[in-house]
């Protein structure tokens, strides 16, 4: 009887052991979708909600230059785990050239540590004259950092 208690008590530590060990972790995550967007001049990326008139009207955006008011990243993301520090999502863009150096910025937006089963959209704008001074984008790279420590990326194929 005394052994079967045992037996019990120690599969309860070992299963309290395995259910409480990801909560304990740091957090781990990923940059799982990055959707890159026209603004137009009145702040529409798209005129419908339809998915193929938006990829119409982006097409458009992109052969009229003039017709642009900026550019909008969607990004999905996606973290497990406690954060132990705070977490935020880069954007870095790489322009035209001026000189021998390509034209850069950063955009940078802090997140709110939302773990679990479900993915998390976060927009980052380059809009009006920072676009506008900036000119156009050729290559990009979305980040995803937990501290100074980077947990995951994905960029442009030009990046």
């Amino acid at each position: 009887m005394v052994a079967a208690m045992r037996g019990v008590l120690i599969c309860l530590v070992l299963i309290g052991g395995l259910w409480l060990q990801p909560q304990a972790m740091a957090a781990s995550g990923r940059v799982i979708k990055v959707l890159p967007e026209y603004v137009d001049l009145k702040g529409h990326t798209s005129l419908t909600p339809s998915l193929y008139d938006r990829d119409a009207y982006q097409a458009i955006l992109r052969d009229h230059p003039e017709r642009r008011s900026g550019v909008r990243f969607f990004v999905q993301w996606k973290t497990k785990g406690l954060a132990g520090a705070p977490l935020k999502v880069r954007v870095e863009l790489r322009g035209s050239a001026e000189g021998n150096l390509p034209k850069r910025t950063t955009l940078e937006e802090p997140l709110t540590p939302k773990g679990g089963w479900f993915s998390h959209w976060t927009t980052l704008n380059l809009e009006g004259e920072a676009y506008k001074r900036f000119g156009g984008v050729v290559a990009w790279r979305v980040t995803l950092w937990e501290g100074s420590q980077l947990l995951s990326q994905q960029a442009s194929f030009l990046w």
